[in-house]
């Protein structure tokens, strides 16, 4: 049975801290100096300029790690930015996580042993594209909260965060002979608010947990001022660092702020985002500008130099109407999503090589295999694997039901007859609803469209009504309303329902199909959502000579676990067509690799899968709305 680890269950287990520390041992010389100038940052009394590029250590997998940063290395980089996902680390509160890709410890280790230089980007908000722009849902459902503000609830967890983060990296701080530089006081701050308390609170706090190290800010030009801290330094953000580095000093008149010119994300070009008609943004060239501001004696990071994968339910999205990012986070970066260079990454390697000396070799990657088409077989419904039941009158929201992530399905027993179109808690969907009555489809909500159809339901006594509903990725503004599910009450032709069960599915893990595995269910195009199963043999070694691009054709949406790991989501309508399929999470060629699919709106007819050496964007129409808009 497919189990959900409640909040509940969670805060029984006080405090509980899974960790996987590296060892790490810091130089001996305790020489260790950060300091800057006007126009200089100084490390050990030596001038440092800093040339960054941002990868986030939480969409890579960790064994491409080392890999990733060496390519950074190899573009003439010598310092690793990186966000933190507060939502992963504490997904459920206060269960701590730093294994596998959480595991700080070793990617600072992989930084350090590189020879290579970082920043930190905690956040606790950090925008990125992120649910919520990382922020736990399970804030969201704690009495008084308020986000991204002087309020006591969010200060206390957001502190308790940053100690937590303190003691896996602080043998990694500059300040104890450690790769790591810097500290970003929130993110682009000066966007929404101005709060110098709620900006010095974090401050205060970021000063015990990562000690010694210096703070900055990161805002656009025009909301500087805004989001600054007097004593950290101040630095902009954007496309176009000659328009953007040089308002800095018209911006910034606290001496204490003032230091060296950055423009700490020069972005790269956009995020793709699902929809029917939203296309694939592309790489784009950022040569010219770098070239610019190492002319300046000026310092950059690079907004994404890898941009990786959305795992899982990461994704966050856009508001009016909700626009989901996709489960790539490609980016158009200069390391593409299997990181692979890019177009462009030579042209930024030669700006940089204008002004940087002694470049190490470009390391040769192997290309993508192909994997041939294997057939997945339908063999159970999502709904067969219900974990308990949560009972209530009305309906409750996904959060107040123990999880962030995922869907949860709403169920109801007719007690008397009910016909006509059924409205579903207040405003919007929350985020995309299926309606079935007695496990068949009949129709979808969905708030990616303004222009949304009718769905007319007709109930009798005893029949079952059940709203199966999506959380495509909070708004990633961190200040809204961010609770998913149904808010609200719902009613069948005006006639309001009452009485629901509720079931959780964050799929933290697949669903055990084993019992199932070798049995075929039939599936018609009326269908409640249903798994799917296949295996494939790896011609490779398990590494990037094995990673591909996993097809599925035919399918119209839901979520891929490959020997267990959650792909994220597939959907037809695009632009994302394939799933990155990292070859490290393969088997050796002699064994078998499962391959589990959720099909939330299955049609009749045989299905396959394979995987792609090239990877192809494109669109399609959406078969559960195609006259939305």
């Amino acid at each position: 049975m497919q189990t959900a680890l409640t909040l509940a269950a969670v805060m029984a287990h006080c405090a509980i801290v899974v960790l996987a520390t590296a060892a790490y041992t810091a130089p001996t010389t305790s020489n260790f100096t950060w300091t800057a100038n006007s126009k200089s940052f100084i490390l050990n009394g030596q001038p440092y300029n800093i040339i960054g590029g941002q990868i986030d250590p939480q969409r890579v997998p960790k064994e491409y790690w080392a890999q990733r940063i060496q390519m950074a290395k190899s573009m003439g980089l010598n310092t690793i930015f990186s966000y933190l996902y507060w939502q992963d680390l504490e997904k459920y509160q206060g269960h701590w996580d730093f294994t596998d890709r959480n595991d700080l410890a070793s990617w600072y280790k992989a930084i350090a042993d590189a020879g290579m230089k970082a920043v930190l980007r905690p956040g606790p908000y950090i925008t990125a594209e992120r649910d919520w722009g990382a922020l736990p849902g399970w804030l969201g459902i704690i009495p008084g909260m308020q986000t991204r503000a002087n309020n006591a609830p969010f200060l206390n967890a957001t502190i308790n965060y940053f100690n937590h983060v303190g003691e896996v990296i602080q043998p990694y701080l500059v300040s104890n002979g450690g790769p790591i530089l810097m500290t970003q006081i929130e993110n682009e701050y000066g966007y929404v608010g101005s709060d110098m308390n709620y900006k010095s609170a974090l401050s205060s706090g970021m000063a015990k947990a990562f000690p010694g190290i210096r703070h900055y800010t990161n805002d656009c030009p025009s909301c500087m001022k805004a989001g600054s801290v007097p004593g950290a330094l101040a630095i902009v953000d954007g496309s176009g660092p000659k328009n953007q580095i040089p308002q800095i000093r018209q911006q910034i008149s606290d001496t204490s702020m003032q230091g060296p010119l950055m423009d700490g994300e020069v972005w790269i070009t956009w995020f793709d985002a699902w929809g029917p008609h939203k296309g694939h943004t592309g790489t784009a060239d950022a040569s010219g500008d770098i070239d610019w501001v190492l002319s300046q004696g000026a310092h950059f990071s690079l907004y994404m130099f890898h941009g990786g994968t959305n795992w899982g339910f990461g994704n966050g999205g856009e508001n009016n109407p909700l626009t989901p990012h996709t489960t790539s986070y490609d980016y158009g970066a200069v390391l593409d999503e299997t990181g692979r260079p890019a177009s462009t990454y030579n042209n930024m390697r030669n700006a940089i090589a204008k002004h940087v000396s002694n470049i190490p070799a470009v390391p040769s990657n192997p290309p993508l295999q192909s994997v041939s088409s294997f057939t997945l077989t339908p063999v159970a419904r999502m709904f067969d694997f219900k974990p308990t039941v949560i009972t209530s009158s009305s309906p409750k929201t996904i959060e107040a039901c123990g999880t962030v992530f995922g869907y949860i399905l709403y169920e109801h027993k007719a007690t008397a007859s009910a016909s006509g179109a059924i409205a579903v808690g207040t405003g919007a969907p929350r985020d995309r609803i299926i309606v079935l009555v007695n496990g068949v489809r009949q129709g979808t909500l969905d708030a990616i469209y303004k222009n949304r159809p009718t769905v007319n339901v007709s109930l009798k006594s005893g029949d079952t009504l059940q709203l199966l509903v999506e959380n495509l990725g909070r708004q990633k503004s961190g200040q809204m309303d961010q609770v998913k599910g149904i808010v609200g009450s719902v009613s069948v032709g005006g006639q309001a329902l009452t009485g629901w069960d509720h079931y959780t599915f964050p799929f933290d893990s697949p669903p055990n199909l084993s019992s199932s595995s070798n049995n075929s269910i039939s599936v018609a195009d009326t269908s409640a959502p249903t798994w799917y199963r296949g295996t494939f043999k790896n011609t490779q070694t398990p590494d990037m000579a094995a990673d591909t691009f996993l097809d599925l054709p035919s399918f119209t949406k839901g979520l891929v676990f490959v020997n267990g790991h959650n792909l994220g989501r597939y959907w037809t309508i695009g632009p994302q067509q394939q799933l990155f399929l990292p070859g490290a999470w393969l088997h050796e060629s002699s064994g078998e690799n499962e391959v589990l699919v959720l099909d939330l709106s299955p049609r009749s007819g045989s299905r396959t899968a394979s995987g792609k050496s090239t990877r192809r964007w494109g669109n399609n129409p959406d078969p559960d709305c195609n006259n939305c808009s």
